[in-house]
């Protein structure tokens, strides 16, 4: 079985260490992608693209079987176990914790065979979800796409050199490499013991960006602000620059300052306008004045007034 590289067309094919050698490997796999959903989908795209024949797909929604007709034109939607019997590869693009069970399960089944290849999408998980499939020969990987899928058409172009945190076995990184690489990305590597770590992190960074830039811009709206997007696009597009250049040394505004009077009069206005959004504040405030006074934006007696205010708020908030 081999995996032909797209990005280097000149790099040899490469064989999945430990599974049998064929004098004729296929040029091209077959392809499941269990889990039509926003990642999925775009995955099995992207490796058809490579060259690769999907022939198989599962979804139970409507919105992943609309995906899959948009994304996967032709390819029949069909149980999981029947998905693993007609694909070489197997791409498992489903939620964290329905994975451990599904992996076991298709074992309890017989589903796996030897030989195959078989990727699982999830960040917070790295291979030891997979050694069900391991123990019955499937040489396992786990390849996340370090990118935000909305099920927007957009998703495919977001595919394009995006960064993958791969965790695999030390000779299975050339599959793990070229895989990715066919499908667009750029691999990084990420130790088992750290893949909690890592997906905690993503999740930090994106996922509670989008909640934070929702917060902020519900707040325009209830000041007044009709097209809350305008005022926040270049005030956060400057402040992610900000950070992701200079990190703690890009703070602005009345944190850094040691503004406690300022701090003081968003609580209060909050806490009359907005309360449901009290807790949240004070939560990113108090980190905010920790990661200052550890990189020295604030001295400590600038600090210790913050906190105090910030202690006094979470406990009027109880």
């Amino acid at each position: 079985m081999s995996v032909r590289p797209r990005a280097n067309p000149a790099r040899p094919a490469v064989l999945p260490a430990g599974l049998p050698a064929a004098t004729e490997a296929p040029a091209r796999l077959r392809v499941g992608i269990v889990g039509a959903g926003r990642v999925g989908a775009v995955l099995g795209a992207a490796l058809s693209t490579a060259g690769h024949e999907v022939v198989a797909a599962s979804g139970v929604s409507a919105a992943s079987a609309e995906r899959a007709a948009r994304l996967l034109p032709g390819v029949p939607l069909l149980p999981a176990d029947e998905v693993v019997a007609a694909s070489d590869l197997v791409v498992l693009a489903v939620p964290d914790d329905t994975l451990a069970g599904l992996v076991a399960g298709l074992a309890e089944t017989g589903a796996w065979r030897r030989g195959q290849l078989l990727f699982h999408t999830s960040g917070a998980h790295g291979l030891a979800v997979l050694l069900p499939a391991e123990r019955c020969g499937v040489l396992t990987l786990a390849l996340h796409p370090a990118m935000t899928f909305s099920g927007a058409p957009e998703d495919a172009a977001r595919l394009a050199a995006a960064p993958f945190g791969v965790t695999s076995r030390s000779e299975h990184r050339p599959v793990a490499e070229t895989l990715v690489l066919e499908m667009g990305g750029e691999p990084f590597w990420i130790d088992e013991a750290d893949r909690g770590l890592y997906h905690a992190a993503l999740v930090t960074g994106a996922n509670h960006l989008v909640t934070l830039v929702a917060e902020a811009a519900d707040l325009l709206r209830a000041a007044g602000v009709h097209e809350p997007a305008r005022v926040l696009t270049p005030l956060l597009t400057a402040a992610l620059d900000n950070g992701l250049r200079r990190g703690d040394r890009g703070l602005t505004g009345p944190v850094s300052r040691g503004d406690v009077g300022t701090v003081a009069a968003h609580l209060d206005t909050l806490a009359e306008r907005a309360p449901a959004a009290v807790d949240a504040y004070v939560a990113l405030a108090r980190r905010t004045t920790e990661r200052a006074l550890a990189a020295g934006r604030l001295r400590r007696h600038e600090g210790a007034p913050l906190l105090e205010l910030l202690d006094s708020a979470q406990e009027a908030a109880r």
